[in-house]
């Protein structure tokens, strides 16, 4: 190169930095942050350079667009056909395309997803107009000095915890189960209990030995709603552990399979969740469904058999009028059924009867990379817990995402081992409470997260 200046001049506005030098992130604790249809960004700011982490859905087109900052673009995982005014390039991981600024440009995403790193200079006003207004809701939401807090490692307390559960709060205390699974996930009612915590961690077992519950829910004169899984049946039990009543154990004469989780109503009525995983290879109904049980006991299937791979969590909205189940493992060959509800949380009307319809998309749930890669659509969906306001909490592999009334991303808490169930508790109902297993460490962990 010829004729170069003799000095080269800076960016002369500058920008406020997003971050503080010398302070170490974590950067998942950093907010996704949408700015196209199906990209979402961890944007990383400084006075005139900036770092945009973004992650782009599989089969997605990020379209054409022009900015006057210059830009680098690193591929870390994925793939993507780059498009470079008319043109177009294949990138893949590790390869990496310098953008001109002023450059019209765009991308087409291919099967598995695309991550990269965005280097831009100087830092683009426009994203980081977007992160404020983002995180601005998240934490209407979450505060923004509220941190996880570890209440109990399962592992190190007795008695021990394995794999918890369903928890829900009643009455000052959390009551959650204490599922066994071997490393083939060989479940073990003997080895299993169910469980009441109280806030500052001290906690015994009700039930012991006797049942391997899952999901629970707060029922009427004080009891609780039990799912007994591998009992196959769902019934009322004391906050001592005493059975009541058998509220649900066949359907069609034919026993249920696995209930997983459970919700009821304001009539009295309750749905519940069977995803069939237990330990026969030869199940009882012809599919993985979802079950309304009216006042009266009538049972209703309320989904088609296998209609969800696998319906997991489900919830009523604040007025009852909108129930929603989310699909927890999806398009998987080790999985034996596929479903066309993916990575969904869908919602359906409750009708008089507790029958559902009109069911639709609500919100499309984040996949981690390993599920990405294997073109999986599990994300791990559990547990889900609702506000007063309709905004949702699920647990998944990625960490608890968070939708508000209408189904749009809200922001998500990131947690050191993935979720599998919440609830909110205390006087207020304002502290989430979270149970998370690790299935490395072979620990349970409920977490409390301050709001």
């Amino acid at each position: 190169m010829k004729d170069l200046p003799n000095e080269v001049s800076d960016v002369e506005a500058t920008l406020a930095p997003n971050v503080t030098p010398n302070k170490v992130y974590d950067l998942y604790d950093i907010q996704l942050t949408k700015i196209a249809e199906g990209a979402h960004t961890r944007l990383i700011s400084g006075k005139n350079t900036q770092l945009s982490f973004i992650s782009m859905d599989p089969n997605s087109t990020f379209p054409h667009h022009i900015h006057p900052e210059e830009q680098m673009m690193f591929v870390l995982r994925g793939a993507c056909d780059e498009i470079l005014l008319d043109g177009k390039q294949g990138m893949k991981a590790d390869d990496v395309v310098r953008i001109p600024g002023n450059m019209v440009h765009g991308a087409e995403i291919g099967d598995l997803g695309c991550d990269a790193l965005d280097i831009f200079w100087p830092a683009r006003a426009d994203y980081l107009e977007k992160q404020k207004t983002a995180l601005a809701a998240y934490h209407a939401i979450i505060p923004e000095d509220a941190k996880p807090e570890l209440i109990v490692d399962g592992k190190k307390t007795k008695p021990e915890l394995t794999f918890s559960e369903g928890p829900k709060w009643m009455n000052g205390k959390i009551y959650f189960s204490n599922m066994y699974f071997d490393q083939n996930f060989g479940a073990s009612p003997q080895k299993s209990s169910t469980v009441e915590l109280d806030p500052n961690g001290s906690y015994r077992n009700i039930t012991q030995g006797k049942m391997q519950t899952n999901g629970l829910y707060p029922y009427k004169n004080g009891n609780l709603i039990v799912c007994d899984m591998m009992g196959h049946r769902v019934v009322e039990m004391t906050t001592n552990g005493q059975v009541v009543k058998v509220l649900a154990d066949k359907y069609d004469d034919k026993p249920i399979d696995g209930p997983n989780d459970v919700i009821t109503d304001a009539k009295g009525g309750f749905y519940f969740t069977d995803p069939q995983f237990t330990m026969e290879a030869k199940k009882f109904q012809p599919g993985r469904a979802v079950y309304y049980v009216a006042p009266d006991g009538k049972i209703t299937r309320v989904t088609e058999p296998n209609e969800f791979a696998m319906p997991n969590g489900i919830l009523l909205s604040p007025d009852g009028k909108t129930l929603y189940i989310n699909n927890c493992y999806d398009d998987e060959d080790w999985y034996p059924v596929k479903s066309e509800k993916d990575n969904f949380i869908w919602a359906y009307d409750v009708n008089e009867d507790g029958t559902l319809s009109n069911g639709r998309k609500f919100a499309k749930l984040f996949l981690i990379e390993s599920v990405l890669d294997r073109k999986g659509r599990s994300s791990s969906a559990d547990g889900m817990a609702i506000d007063k306001q309709g905004n949702i909490y699920v647990a998944t592999y990625y960490g608890v995402q968070i939708f508000n009334n209408k189904g749009e991303f809200v922001g998500m808490i990131n947690l050191p081992s993935f979720p599998v169930s919440l609830c909110f508790g205390d006087n207020d109902m304002k502290t989430l409470y979270i149970v998370s297993y690790s299935k490395k460490q072979n620990k349970t962990l409920p977490i409390i997260m301050c709001r």
